[in-house]
């Protein structure tokens, strides 16, 4: 690999923009988003942005603390299986829908959804889970 398309490094080149997206992180996952629900979204985004980094540590991450291999494989399919309740079905529209930001979408639906499950403190949390994830993985892909 040359100079030239050598990854950059960002903890070293930015150490202080990065320093902040460590603390920003550690906020937001310390919301009071469940940590179990904390490694899907993590994982789904990941795996939308094809971050393999981020989806074999996230993935690691969720088993450890006692997520099941069959949960973790079908969940590029949740919407289509029961394996999740609908409070994790209602996070993992939301994460989609925040990670591919679909054109001219309407998020009323989907912000209905997520407050049968969730308080709006709780929702925003979530969503700071979810725009940290975004970032981490940008920041993963550009160093592949």
């Amino acid at each position: 690999m040359s100079a030239q398309t050598a990854p950059f490094r960002h903890d070293i080149n930015v150490p202080a923009v990065y320093q902040a997206f460590i603390a920003a992180e550690t906020a937001a996952v310390g919301a009071g988003v469940d940590k179990h629900l904390v490694h899907l979204v993590k994982l789904r985004a990941s795996q939308l942005n094809q971050c393999a980094f981020c989806v074999k540590m996230h993935s690691k991450e969720a088993r450890d603390d006692g997520e099941t291999n069959e949960r973790l494989d079908r969940l590029t399919v949740w919407s289509h299986v029961s394996d999740f309740t609908a409070k994790e079905k209602a996070a993992l529209a939301w994460t989609e829908a925040l990670t591919q930001l679909p054109t001219h979408a309407d998020l009323g639906p989907l912000r209905a959804a997520l407050r049968e499950h969730f308080t709006d403190v709780e929702a925003s949390a979530l969503t700071t889970v979810i725009a940290m994830i975004n970032l981490w993985n940008r920041l993963g892909v550009s160093v592949h």
